[in-house]
């Protein structure tokens, strides 16, 4: 690894320690409505970490019940799966989907070379906590330095969402931003 692909994923690590390191400890801030994306920008990849309330993709933060929760989580997922769809990358990049990794323990999504550490029956969280999924998702990319923006367009498949908070790591620099409904661009020249 070059020292700038050292620097950008160093960054990714130590932005949300030095906006607070004492939340940080504390555990996972959970807002309903809000998500958080980190974007990281390298010269042949570019990644997005999301992590969100499933709220947020369901309306809801339990394993699905119904028949009609289980299908609108499997619309959820597929939803996710199909990230090339749902973040538009400058086409200056020419980027291609390469990964896509869903972690969620209440939907029993587990991140590839991880251990499952959930029961084989889904549970509800525990009184007082809150579900999450977190999705993690990789771009192979000719010239991922070109890219002036990213659209994101997880508020139009997603109507609980109603903010993006961004950390945004590129050769050029970090920054942070906020995307808020109906937005969907975001600039990574800066």
């Amino acid at each position: 690894m070059n020292p700038k692909q050292v620097f950008l994923r160093t960054a990714l690590v130590v932005l949300p320690l030095a906006a607070g390191a004492a939340p940080a400890l504390a555990g996972k801030a959970h807002q309903h409505g809000v998500a958080k994306l980190n974007i990281s920008v390298e010269a042949g990849r570019i990644t997005l970490d999301l992590e969100s309330p499933l709220d947020n993709l369901l309306g809801f933060e339990r394993a699905p019940r119904t028949d009609a929760e289980r299908a609108k989580t499997d619309a959820a997922v597929k939803r996710l799966r199909d990230a090339a769809s749902l973040f538009r990358i400058d086409s200056a990049a020419a980027c291609v989907l390469d990964k896509v990794e869903l972690d969620s323990a209440v939907l029993q999504l587990v991140k590839a070379g991880t251990s499952p550490t959930v029961p084989t029956v889904p549970t509800a969280p525990a009184k007082g906590e809150h579900a999450d999924l977190d999705g993690h998702f990789e771009f192979k990319c000719q010239a991922g330095a070109k890219a002036g923006f990213v659209e994101v367009l997880m508020f139009d498949a997603f109507p609980g969402l109603r903010r993006i908070d961004l950390q945004i790591a590129t050769p050029r620099g970090q920054v942070k931003a906020t995307l808020n409904r109906p937005a969907s661009r975001v600039n990574l020249v800066r």
